[in-house]
């Protein structure tokens, strides 16, 4: 008895590359990203998807609800994806957080590292962790998960027995794909990273 999870990086928005968003509001996806998320619900219509997990983030939903239109899947937010909670660092530019001695700390020990004012890495995981392990007692569906790049990487590092120091070891780029089996017996990886192609 096992489960088919799809992990699923939000497409990309409005603050990409530029600024820590977190759980900022007001950062919708961008044009591209829009197409992304709709190629991924094209991508994913015929994978026979039984339920779709977001995040509360409106680039998370954005990006769900392209794929739930596209599969007819149903769709639930649950809290236990969310992004990681940056406390003092939510909205700042990465330029600004740059060289800063916390941020620094916080890229280089995640196994240990607290954000200020905001969560831990350990925190963050354990939340997606419990998420999974309750989906894991399900038997032949195929869920996707719509959540945040460092949510996949805990998720993953876990899975694999790495430490969570070790999270920037791998890319998970937006709009990407990563799939796990999960069952009673535990998880194992099946794909990381997928990156598909956008067709007009």
């Amino acid at each position: 008895m096992s489960v088919r999870l799809y992990l699923i990086r939000h497409a990309t928005h409005a603050d990409f590359g530029h600024r820590l968003t977190g759980r900022a509001a007001g950062v919708p996806l961008t044009p591209e990203g829009e197409r992304q998320a709709a190629a991924l619900g094209r991508h994913l219509s015929g994978e026979g998807l039984t339920a779709i997990h977001t995040s509360s983030r409106e680039r998370a939903r954005a990006t769900a609800e392209a794929i739930a239109q596209a599969t007819g899947a149903p769709l639930a937010v649950v809290e236990a994806l969310d992004e990681i909670d940056f406390g003092d660092w939510t909205g700042t530019e990465f330029a600004t957080l740059s060289g800063q001695p916390a941020w620094d700390d916080w890229n280089n020990r995640r196994a240990s590292a607290r954000i200020p004012r905001g969560e831990s890495m350990a925190e963050a995981a354990a939340r997606i962790e419990i998420h999974v392990a309750s989906l894991s007692m399900r038997s032949s569906e195929r869920i996707a998960l719509v959540t945040h790049c460092d949510m996949i990487r805990a998720l993953v590092a876990r899975v694999l027995g790495l430490s969570l120091d070790h999270l920037l070891r791998f890319e998970i780029g937006p709009a990407s794909i990563s799939r796990l089996e999960a069952g009673r017996w535990g998880a194992r990886v099946l794909s990381l990273n997928e990156s598909i192609g956008m067709t007009a």
